[in-house]
């Protein structure tokens, strides 16, 4: 199956594959897209570029792990919606989606080579990260892959681990912090927001009445990791537009919900989104979600979020004249 975008051509196996002229080729699962990650991208897209060939980038989906250690219950940082957009930005020519399954696992590092590389692109040139391994016997590594590239005629090259602060990018302290709704430190390793995706869809309409409407979020991606309840700064994307507002996930404990929701309540903004696909990034976390007494202190609490947000979007407009008798209000 073949998809075929703006910038990037996308293959979802390999059966299909068209001739690609030069291809300078990385592998990975790229969870995150980090800024390690973009690290290799670039000097992929450079490398192609430079010798006049084209960006070829191999990833797998479901997440290894999960096929691997079934019941592992792993969260992804971005789906593969939002991961083939960045690709797309980052420059990438030609992404080939491979399904990961256990009888794929069973592929040994030689059989990947020749099978998945060599046979149906042709490589001139392989760009890795430091610590990349793959095949069922864990040979791929970068002294096993530059022995192919030298069997099979292609180059090899390595790029460094990526440190910020001397702390070493991961996708796993990525995941903790967004657990912990740090999305400063989340936004310094991915270099870019923690986004989640999906359709506004039908709430129970009681932020109306307090006089702050919400669109209730539907992730698209069931397997997103989702950040610790609270409410967040936040941009809401809709048709190629963004939006300033504030968001709350979590279980709505005042009025005794108990299910998880994602909403978003923005400024300045009475357009219908119900059933709009929408995408919401996470700047900040400005507090953790409680339990308010009734719904007038919740009310006030809102106002107080809705302060302290537009603060931080750099939005002066709020009328604190108005709201003094919500900053002095007990908060819970």
């Amino acid at each position: 199956m073949i998809i075929k975008t703006e910038k990037v051509k996308v293959y979802h196996g390999i059966q299909a594959i068209e001739p690609i002229h030069k291809p300078v080729v990385t592998i990975g699962t790229f969870d995150g897209l980090h800024i390690g990650h973009q690290k290799v991208i670039g000097e992929l897209v450079h490398t192609a570029s430079t010798i006049g060939g084209k960006s070829v980038v191999i990833t797998f989906f479901p997440h290894p792990r999960t096929v691997l250690q079934p019941g592992y219950d792993l969260r992804l940082i971005i789906s593969r919606k939002e991961k083939m957009k960045i690709f797309e930005k980052l420059g990438v020519d030609v992404l080939i989606c491979i399904e990961f399954t256990k009888e794929f696992a069973k592929t040994s590092s030689e059989d990947f080579i020749k099978k998945y590389l060599v046979e149906p692109l042709h490589p001139v040139k392989v760009i890795i990260g430091y610590d990349h391994h793959f095949g069922a016997d864990r040979k791929g590594d970068l002294q096993f892959i530059t022995e192919m590239g030298k069997k099979y005629g292609f180059e090899v090259a390595k790029i460094a681990m990526q440190e910020l602060d001397e702390t070493a990018v991961s996708s796993s302290k990525i995941r903790e912090a967004i657990r912990h709704g740090d999305m400063k430190t989340a936004t310094k390793f991915l270099g870019y927001n923690f986004s989640i995706s999906g359709k506004v869809v039908m709430g129970n309409q009681l932020g109306r009445t307090l006089g702050f409407p919400t669109a209730n979020i539907q992730p698209d991606e069931p397997d997103k990791i989702i950040p610790e309840y609270g409410v967040y700064a936040v941009l809401l994307e809709w048709k190629g537009k963004l939006y300033k507002g504030m968001s709350n996930i979590g279980i709505r404990p005042t009025l005794k919900v108990n299910k998880l929701t994602i909403e978003a309540h923005l400024f300045d903004f009475d357009e219908d989104l119900y059933g709009e696909e929408v995408t919401l990034y996470f700047l900040d976390h400005t507090r953790i979600e409680k339990k308010f007494r009734d719904l007038e202190l919740l009310r006030r609490r809102l106002i107080i979020d809705r302060i302290k947000v537009k603060k931080i979007l750099g939005d002066d407009s709020e009328n604190n004249d108005a709201d003094e008798d919500a900053a002095t209000a007990p908060q819970e």
